[in-house]
């Protein structure tokens, strides 16, 4: 029974499509008409292009309808905010070329101040050289006053070396420095009071070490006590 019934309402709605009227050729545009059709809808992008576009985009208004309309003070404030990015896109350029000429500049004033300042370290006023044989000691010393200054350096080839930076006159004595098993040295020290000052070499090696000693500053005299 619904199969039938189905079948019915499938055959009334075939019958319904099959009836339904077909459009007439009468009815169908022409072509003409849909020439004409073309040929409004593009006058009207025209007139939408001129009078809406141009003013609103470019401050064009060749109708007169920009300004009542606010659509040319749109065009110019976009025009302006153009004109302010390429400006600061050229700002950002500028600052970048000046900022690299300014580093170069730098570059050339800091580097000749440099080499200047490497050029001008005083060169060492004195030098000793001594091989000690294993066990033996060497004294060397400067003779300086109160509150001067003695930069130094040593280096020992062939070996190690123990050592004492000190200072002894008129009952007083000062410890700078002292070092044990060392292949070297350098720095400087302020004298304690008027005297002698300087080093206690001593090869605790089991072969011969040669040093070599350089000294600058204020002293008068270089003294080799051995």
């Amino acid at each position: 029974m619904f199969e039938s019934e189905n079948a019915q309402r499938a055959t009334s709605g075939d019958m319904f499509m099959l009836n339904a009227p077909q459009p007439r050729p009468e009815d169908l545009p022409s072509s003409a008409q849909l020439r004409r059709s073309t040929f409004v809808a593009i006058a009207v992008a025209a007139v939408i292009g001129v009078a809406v576009v141009l003013p609103a985009e470019y401050t064009i208004d060749p109708t007169g309808l920009g300004g009542p309309t606010g659509l040319q003070e749109m065009g110019e404030i976009k025009q302006q905010l153009h004109r302010e990015a390429e400006r600061d896109g050229h700002h950002s350029e500028r600052r970048l070329e000046e900022r690299s000429i300014a580093d170069a500049i730098i570059g050339l004033l800091v580097r000749p101040a440099h080499a200047q300042t490497s050029v001008a370290a005083p060169e060492w006023t004195d030098d000793a050289t001594f091989t000690l044989a294993p066990g033996e000691g060497y004294e060397i010393k400067l003779s300086m006053l109160k509150g001067g200054v003695a930069d130094y350096e040593w280096t020992a080839n062939g070996g190690k070396m123990n050592y004492d930076l000190h200072a002894h006159a008129g009952g007083l004595d000062a410890r700078y420095k002292r070092g044990r098993g060392a292949e070297g040295d350098s720095g400087s020290f302020t004298a304690e009071f008027d005297g002698d000052h300087g080093w206690f070499f001593r090869n605790r090696d089991r072969q011969p070490v040669t040093v070599t000693l350089r000294v600058r500053g204020d002293y008068s005299k270089l003294k080799r006590l051995n």
